[in-house]
């Protein structure tokens, strides 16, 4: 089993049908849905985690393109310093994905890379450059 993150941009005539839902059954996969929005003149966006057999995932993906879906790999991911985070709290928010979020215990920030979207908005946000790119 594998697991692919990427990024689909749905043309606005595809954004009320039921893709996902036909592709993983068709496909046998897993999903986890990490960002999701849709803007009916402009289109759709969907970032999402796919889970399944290597020619399962591949096969899936063809299929997505065959249907004029434009596919990124997720490859970037965010990383934190935590030579040069404060815990001032200002990327908690903003993290769409709660993958940063206080820990009431220490009233420290952590960051749960497993839940990052890769968004980018921390990395904006944190006045301390803390939180980074890594391709």
């Amino acid at each position: 089993m594998i697991s692919r993150r990427v990024v689909l941009h749905f043309p606005s005539e595809l954004i009320d049908q039921p893709i996902i839902s036909n592709t993983v059954k068709r496909y046998n996969l897993e999903f986890n849905i990490l960002k999701a929005s849709i803007a009916p003149p402009e289109g759709g966006l969907l970032v999402l985690e796919l889970q399944g057999g290597k020619k399962d995932v591949g096969e899936a993906l063809d299929y997505l393109k065959e249907l004029n879906i434009r596919i990124e790999n997720l490859s970037r991911d965010i990383t934190r310093r935590d030579d040069a985070c404060v815990h001032c709290g200002v990327c908690v928010a903003i993290c769409p994905s709660d993958a940063l979020v206080l820990n009431t215990t220490s009233w420290e920030v952590d960051f749960l890379p497993e839940k990052c979207v890769a968004c980018e908005l921390c990395v904006k946000a944190c006045p301390y450059a803390a939180m980074e790119v890594r391709l």
